[in-house]
């Protein structure tokens, strides 16, 4: 007959977690929890402007690159290891370290020269101004016998 414990049934889960985060950590080097190796990105579009808000802790402004080319939003940058640790006194690494890059297509076409950014405390905000759109252009369609 199988002995269970009430007020311990959780324990075997978080033994079992353990149990599969090493033998996966042995295997892969990161486990189960492998983290994306960019930054998580919201991108809204408002009245005036697209916005793009991204997380990104512990990267300062002289780390990162944006820049836009032919409807192309590109972010780069690096996330470095702050505190370095070493790597046998983890007990669980999420945020990825090293260079990322992202790239979106813009919805729309944005005044390059009015774009700006701004970082404060770990979020970036991307000012992209949408450009006035452009109205139709009629086309005169002309007969000719030929």
């Amino acid at each position: 007959m199988a002995v269970f414990r009430w007020g311990h049934a959780f324990d075997a889960f978080r033994d079992l977690e353990r149990e599969v985060d090493r033998l996966m950590r042995s295997l892969t080097m990161e486990g189960f929890r492998i983290g994306r190796p960019f930054p998580a990105v919201n991108i809204y579009e408002l009245e005036d402007e697209i916005l793009l808000t991204a997380e990104l802790p512990g990267v300062s402004a002289e780390e990162l690159d944006l820049s836009v080319a032919n409807g192309l939003l590109t972010l780069k940058g690096v996330r470095s290891e702050s505190p370095p640790v070493q790597e046998e006194r983890y007990r669980r690494s999420e945020r990825p370290v090293g260079q990322w890059e992202r790239t979106f297509s813009l919805p729309e076409k944005v005044r390059d020269e009015d774009m700006f950014a701004e970082l404060n405390h770990g979020v970036l905000k991307l000012h992209l101004p949408k450009a006035p759109s452009e109205e139709p252009r009629r086309i005169p369609v002309t007969e000719t016998d030929g």
